[in-house]
C-alpha cells in the first residue's frame, strides 16, 4: 500500500486524487491532507480519509479545524512552514503536489530531500526553479511523476524508448474558449467568460492561464526539465477536441501519441501508479464518436502569453520566476475585475523586461525575485486603476 501526502487537497486536482483513493482502497492510503484556506472541505476530507496529519495554511482558520476534528486522532497544524516540516515525516512513500503557485515550492523540496517520490500537479515548481529541482532529485534518488495531462504523454510515449533519442515534442492545446476572438474582442473578455472552459474542469486559477496561453507556455517550460529538451524541440499545436494529449517524434521518423478521454483522473491515476497502471472504471474512449480530429497553429500575436514563456525559457535564470509572479498577480487582478484579459499580458511583459536577470540563482535568490516581481507588478496595476 503506498502512503500518500495531498497537499492542496481542495482543489480541483486534489479532490479527483482523492476520489482515485477512494476508489482503490487496498492500493493507497492518505497520510497527509493540507489546504490553504477551505476548511470546511479540509475537515470533511479528513473525517472521511482519517490522515494521520491535516494542515491549513491560513493561521486564521487553525482554531475552527481543531474544534471540528477534536474527536479524532488526527493531528492539526497551520501554516506554511508546518507543511514543509510534515511533509517530511516519516510513513509517506509519495507527495501529490497539488497546491497552486509558488507557495508549493518549499514544501516539495523538503519532501524531496527527505527521499519522497512527487507525483508533481505544481507546474510552478519546475517554472520557477527546474534546475535546481532536478540536482535534488539527483541527488535523493527520488522520482518526479507530471500530473499534467501533456506530460503524462509525453512519459507514457517515452515508455521503452530510453536509448532511443527524441527529435521534438509537440504539447497539444485546446485553444481554450477564445481561440476564434479577434483581438479586438479580447480587450473586452470578462472574467466569467473566461472561466468556461470547452473541456476541462479545472481551478479557476489554471482556466484563466488556459484561457490566455500562459497555461501552455507554463507546460513548455516545465516540459524542459521533464524531459531534458532544448526550446527548438518542443513545439506547440491546438488541437481542440483534447483526444491527443501530446506526441512524441523520434529521429527515424515516427511518432507516437497518447490518447483519452479529457479526464484528469486518467494522468492522476498513471502518476499514482506509476510504472504500473490500475484498472478504473472511468469512461472509454470511442473513435466512432468522434469523426475527425483537428489541429490548428498558436496564433502567438494573439496569445502573446506563450511568445513570452518561450523567451523565458531560452534566457533561463530568474527570468521565468519573473514571469510566473507576475502572472499569478495579473490573474488574481483579471479575476477582481482590476485589469482587462489583455493586460494581463502587458504586465507581465513589463516585469520581465524590468527583471534584474540573474544567471544561476539559488532558492533565496528566486524568493527575492518572486516577491519583488509580485510588489511592482501590484504597482503596476495601482497606476493602471
Amino acid at each position: 500500500m503506498k502512503r500518500l501526502a495531498v497537499l492542496g487537497s481542495t482543489g480541483s486536482i486534489g479532490t479527483q486524487t482523492l476520489d482515485i483513493i477512494e476508489s482503490h482502497p487496498d492500493e493507497f492510503k492518505v497520510e497527509l491532507l493540507t489546504a490553504y484556506n477551505n476548511v470546511d472541505q479540509l475537515a470533511a476530507q479528513a473525517r472521511k480519509h482519517n490522515p494521520d496529519t491535516v494542515v491549513i495554511v491560513n493561521e486564521d482558520h487553525y482554531k475552527v479545524l481543531k474544534d471540528r476534528l477534536s474527536d479524532l486522532q488526527v493531528k492539526v497544524y497551520a501554516g506554511i512552514s508546518a507543511v514543509e516540516q510534515v511533509v517530511a515525516q516519516a510513513g509517506i512513500d509519495m507527495v501529490v503536489a497539488a497546491m497552486v503557485g509558488f507557495s508549493g515550492l518549499r514544501p516539495i523540496i523538503r519532501a524531496i530531500e527527505t527521499g519522497k517520490d512527487i507525483a508533481l500537479a505544481n507546474k510552478e515548481t519546475l517554472v520557477v526553479a527546474g534546475r535546481i529541482i532536478n540536482e535534488l532529485v539527483l541527488k535523493y534518488g527520488v522520482k518526479i511523476i507530471p500530473v499534467d495531462s501533456e506530460h503524462s504523454a509525453i512519459l507514457q510515449c517515452l515508455a521503452g524508448e530510453t536509448d532511443n533519442p527524441v527529435e521534438k515534442i509537440t504539447l497539444t492545446a485546446s485553444g481554450g474558449p477564445f481561440r476564434h476572438y479577434s483581438i479586438d474582442r479580447l480587450y473586452n473578455v470578462k472574467p466569467e467568460e473566461a472561466l468556461k472552459h470547452p473541456n476541462w474542469s479545472m481551478g479557476n486559477k489554471i482556466t484563466i492561464d488556459s484561457a490566455s496561453m500562459m497555461n501552455k507556455g507554463l507546460e513548455v517550460i516545465e516540459a524542459k526539465w521533464f524531459f531534458d529538451l532544448r526550446s527548438d524541440q518542443i513545439e506547440v499545436i491546438i488541437h481542440p477536441q483534447s483526444i491527443i494529449h501530446s506526441f512524441v517524434h523520434f529521429s527515424d521518423g515516427s511518432i507516437k501519441a497518447q490518447l483519452g478521454l479529457p479526464d484528469m483522473r486518467l494522468p492522476i491515476i498513471y502518476a499514482l501508479g506509476y510504472p504500473n497502471r490500475f484498472h478504473t472504471d472511468l469512461p472509454r474512449f470511442d473513435f466512432r464518436q468522434y469523426n475527425k480530429l483537428t489541429f490548428e497553429e498558436v496564433d502567438t500575436k494573439k496569445f502573446r502569453n506563450l511568445a513570452l514563456a518561450y523567451k523565458a525559457l531560452e534566457k533561463g535564470g530568474n527570468l521565468p520566476c519573473a514571469m510566473n509572479a507576475a502572472n499569478e498577480i495579473a490573474v488574481d487582478a483579471f479575476l477582481s475585475g482590476n485589469i482587462g484579459f489583455m493586460q494581463m499580458t502587458e504586465l507581465i511583459e513589463k516585469i520581465m523586461s524590468d527583471t534584474v536577470f540573474m544567471q544561476k540563482p539559488g532558492i533565496k535568490e528566486l524568493e527575492e525575485t518572486d516577491r519583488h516581481s509580485r510588489m511592482a507588478a501590484l504597482e503596476y496595476i495601482k497606476k493602471q486603476t
